[in-house]
C-alpha cells in the first residue's frame, strides 16, 4: 500500500548538477482553500448592486476566483517545496525557477522546480603527494638590508651644482613632437616636473639621455615610443623631446640615530630596541609568508585530488561578489563595468575550494580551535598601538570573531593535509622568499 503521508514527487536529472522536481498538489486541498477564502471574502467584499455580506459565492468566484487560486497555489508551492526537498533528500543551491502546471477543470495542480544541487563526492587520497615547506631565518644582513631600504624610503634631496647622475632628482620642463610634426603631441609637454633618473618614469632612453646635464642646460632627446606603449597613437612612433633642466638634486639618506628610531614608534629613540622591533616585524612577515606558501600548495593539492563538478549558480554568484569587491576597491575611479569572463577562473577556483574545504571539515569533524583563534587575534592585535583594544573588539562581537575562526579552521585543514602527505623542508634565503618588497 502506498504511503499516504508522502507527497507525490518525481525527480529528474538534468545536465550536470541540475535537478527538476515535479510536485503534485492535492486538488481537494487547493479547491477547499480557495472556497474558504471566498467565503471569508464574502463578509467584506463590496460590489455595486449587492448589499454587504450578501454577494453570492458564484459571483465572487467569477470575480475573484482566479487571483485567489493563484495566491493559494503560491503559498502551497512554497510550503510543499521545502517538504519535497526533505522527502527526496535534496540540497539545492542558488535560486530555483518554478513552472506551474494546472488544469482546474480536470482538477490537476502541479509545479516543476528547476535548480542545481551540491556535488556529492568522497575526498580523494592524498598519500604519495608532497608539499615543500620553506625553511628561512632572519639574518643580521637581512635586518641591515631592510633598514637600508627604510632609509631609502625617507631620503631627502639637496640641490647640487654638478652634472646629473643616476639616482639624482631633476626638475625639468619638456616639449615633445612626433617626427615630421611641428606642434607638440597631446600630453607631450610638462612644466616643472620632478624626475628621478633611473626611476623608470619615462619611456626608454629619456632618463639615460639626461645623465650629465647641468642646471640651465637645454638638451634634445631623439627617442621612439615602445611598440607596447599604452597610447595607441604613439606606439612605435619616433619623437623629439626638448628638455630644459631647472635643478639637479642628489639624494640624502637619513642617519640611523635616535630621531630615525623615533620615526618608527620607538619613543625613547633606543636603537637596540628599534632593531629588535624591526626584526620582530620581519619574523612575523616571514612566518606569514611561509604559511601562505604552504597553504597555496595545500589548496592546489586539494583541488588536484578532488576534481569536482561545480554548480553554475554558485560560480555566477561568486563572480558578482568579486566584481563588487573590485568596485569597492576602486571607489573614486571612473565606473567601468568589467565583463564576467575576467572573474570566471578565480570564481570557479574559490567555489571549488569552498566545497572541498567544507568536505574536509565535515569528514574530520573539525571545529575552530579556541587556542588557535586566540593566537590569531593576538598576532593581529600586536601590530596596533593598543593591542587589548583590538582583542576586545573581536571577542566582543561574535560576527567579528567568526572571520578569525574561519581562518583558524582553514589553517587546521592545512595541518590535516600536511599530516597526510610528505612535507619536504626547503632551505631558502630571506630575500628569496620575501623578495625586495619587505617592509617593517
Amino acid at each position: 500500500m502506498r504511503d499516504q503521508t508522502k507527497m507525490q514527487v518525481s525527480v529528474e536529472n538534468g545536465a550536470g548538477l541540475e535537478r527538476r522536481v515535479t510536485v503534485a498538489l492535492e486538488p481537494e486541498k487547493v479547491e477547499s482553500a480557495v472556497e474558504d477564502r471566498l467565503r471569508n471574502l464574502s463578509h467584506s467584499a463590496r460590489l455595486p448592486g449587492f448589499r454587504p455580506g450578501k454577494i453570492p459565492l458564484k459571483i465572487l468566484r467569477l470575480r475573484y476566483g482566479e487571483p485567489i487560486r493563484s495566491e493559494v497555489l503560491g503559498e502551497m508551492m512554497q510550503s510543499s517545496f521545502a517538504e519535497a526537498l526533505i522527502q527526496e533528500g535534496l540540497n539545492p543551491v542558488g535560486k530555483p525557477s518554478f513552472a506551474l502546471d494546472m488544469n482546474p477543470v480536470a482538477g490537476h495542480y502541479a509545479y516543476t522546480a528547476t535548480f542545481e544541487v551540491l556535488p556529492e563526492f568522497e575526498l580523494g587520497p592524498l598519500a604519495g603527494n608532497s608539499v615543500k615547506r620553506p625553511v628561512v631565518e632572519v639574518g643580521d644582513e637581512d635586518l641591515e638590508a631592510l633598514i637600508q631600504r627604510l632609509r631609502e624610503q625617507r631620503k631627502t634631496f639637496l640641490d647640487v651644482d654638478r652634472p646629473a647622475q643616476m639616482g639624482d632628482r631633476l626638475k625639468i620642463s619638456f616639449s615633445g613632437t612626433l617626427a615630421g610634426e611641428t606642434e607638440p603631441f597631446p600630453g607631450g609637454t610638462a612644466k616643472d616636473l620632478f624626475l628621478m633618473l633611473g626611476g623608470g618614469q619615462m619611456i626608454p632612453g629619456f632618463e639615460a639621455g639626461l645623465v650629465g646635464v647641468t642646471v640651465g642646460e637645454e638638451r634634445v632627446l631623439e627617442l621612439s615610443f615602445p611598440d607596447t606603449y599604452h597610447a595607441e597613437h604613439l606606439k612605435g612612433k619616433p619623437a623629439s623631446f626638448t628638455v630644459v633642466v631647472h635643478a639637479v638634486a642628489e639624494p640624502q639618506l637619513p642617519v640611523v640615530d635616535e630621531e630615525f628610531a623615533k620615526a618608527f614608534g620607538i619613543e625613547d629613540g633606543d636603537l637596540a630596541r628599534f632593531r629588535e622591533d624591526v626584526r620582530a616585524n620581519m619574523s612575523r612577515e616571514l612566518k606569514q609568508r611561509v604559511e601562505a606558501k604552504v597553504k597555496s600548495q595545500v589548496m592546489d593539492l586539494l583541488l588536484e585530488t578532488n576534481p569536482i563538478e561545480i554548480p553554475k549558480s554558485l560560480i555566477a554568484d561568486e563572480i558578482q561578489s568579486l566584481k563588487e569587491q573590485m568596485r569597492n576597491n576602486m571607489r573614486g575611479a571612473p565606473k567601468v563595468e568589467l565583463p564576467d569572463g575576467l572573474f570566471a577562473d578565480n570564481a570557479r577556483r574559490r567555489v571549488a575550494l569552498g566545497l572541498v574545504l567544507a568536505k574536509v571539515v565535515k569528514t574530520n569533524d573539525l571545529k575552530a580551535d579556541p587556542e588557535r583563534v586566540r593566537e590569531a587575534v593576538n598576532d593581529l592585535a600586536s601590530t596596533y598601538e593598543d593591542p587589548q583594544e583590538v582583542v576586545d573588539y573581536y571577542y566582543g562581537n561574535k560576527e567579528h570573531l567568526a572571520s578569525i575562526e574561519a581562518l583558524a579552521l582553514e589553517s587546521q585543514v592545512v595541518d590535516w593535509v600536511l599530516s597526510q602527505v610528505l612535507v619536504e623542508d626547503e632551505p631558502q634565503s630571506f630575500q628569496q622568499l620575501m623578495g625586495a618588497g619587505t617592509s617593517a
